[in-house]
């Protein structure tokens, strides 16, 4: 009957998530959407208490499966949990997101009515200390990441990605799956070859997830780290997606650097005008500060006092992970 809601498979890939994944999971097995579902949980090697946690939760719902991922990366177990189910849409979730009710009715029927092979909405960082609301501030302005809407929302249309996503396992088995090459940046590189096999990639403001940001300044680094290193490997395969947004980060790293070599040099060498190598940096501090304290408005002072720190964390690790990602990272 044409009526009939597709089954859904929802995949997640699972590495040391004692803490959240139950409440991940309830966020899936509460969903409103009246067809079958699948739920696999590609489990990595983790050190904490995470398996166990996973083996209450099958003991608890037989929809849910478990899924091993010995390698413990992303795209190796996404593959996996793909494999392990056999339902036409796919929806991909991550242990730290937390689906509303109704995001798989909405993602079914935005690809209904789009004929889209994948669509996602908004990754909606919401933090609980200090710093966490900080990072959420920055993660959700321009100033921060860019003008991409699966940040900073925008109106329903065709995307260059979309965060998570709701797949038809077709278009997934088109483009090979993922790319367990890529550590990180696989979402994009997969809705790239999506978008290359003549694909659509939807996005639409209606399906929002929650995301906890990271919780302190070294795991906020190493995260946008990665993230630079992984966007210079993606350049170097589709040369074609190269873009000023995605150079910024690294032109103001390289720029800053200079700066600070040059007054350092320059003061030793006892130059005349070694001081204006300290300009760049202080209009840098002054334009993050300024902007951090306006994309934070409605937030206490404690937080809006973290904001500048985390544009500057995010900006700075962004564009030294791209400057130094090695050519043989794949």
């Amino acid at each position: 009957m044409d009526d009939v809601p597709p089954p859904v498979a929802v995949i997640m890939p699972v590495l040391n998530e004692e803490q959240h994944l139950a409440e991940a999971v309830a966020a899936i097995t509460g969903q409103d959407y009246p067809g079958e579902l699948q739920i696999a949980l590609a489990l990595g090697p983790s050190t904490d208490a995470t398996d166990e946690v996973a083996q209450r939760l099958r003991a608890d719902d037989p929809r849910i499966l478990l899924v091993p991922n010995p390698t413990g990366k992303t795209p190796a177990g996404l593959n996996a949990a793909l494999a392990a189910t056999t339902h036409p849409i796919v929806v991909r979730v991550d242990g730290h997101a937390l689906l509303p009710a109704d995001y798989i009715s909405t993602a079914v029927e935005v690809l209904q009515r789009t004929g889209a092979d994948n669509v996602g909405g908004v990754m909606a960082a919401e933090g609980v200390t200090d710093f966490e609301r900080a990072v959420a501030c920055a993660m959700r302005s321009p100033l921060g990441v860019g003008a991409a809407s699966f940040h900073t929302g925008g109106e329903e249309g065709p995307a260059l990605t979309v965060y998570l996503g709701a797949f038809r396992r077709e278009a997934l088995e088109r483009v090979g799956g993922y790319d367990e090459a890529y550590v990180r940046a696989q979402d994009w590189e997969m809705n790239h070859r999506i978008r290359e096999s003549g694909g659509v990639i939807w996005f639409t403001p209606g399906m929002e997830v929650t995301y906890r940001p990271r919780s302190t300044v070294k795991a906020l680094a190493t995260q946008y780290l990665q993230y630079g290193r992984w966007r210079r490997e993606i350049m170097r395969q589709h040369p074609q997606t190269v873009s000023l947004r995605y150079l910024a980060p690294p032109a103001a790293v390289a720029g800053l650097a200079g700066s600070a070599a040059f007054a350092v040099i320059g003061t030793m060498a006892r130059r005349k005008h070694a001081w204006l190598g300290v300009l760049p940096l202080v209009s840098y501090a002054a334009a993050v500060s300024a902007g951090g304290w306006v994309i934070s408005r409605g937030e206490p002072a404690a937080v809006r006092a973290r904001v500048p720190l985390a544009l500057a964390t995010m900006h700075m690790s962004w564009g030294v992970g791209f400057l130094a990602s090695p050519r043989d990272l794949r």
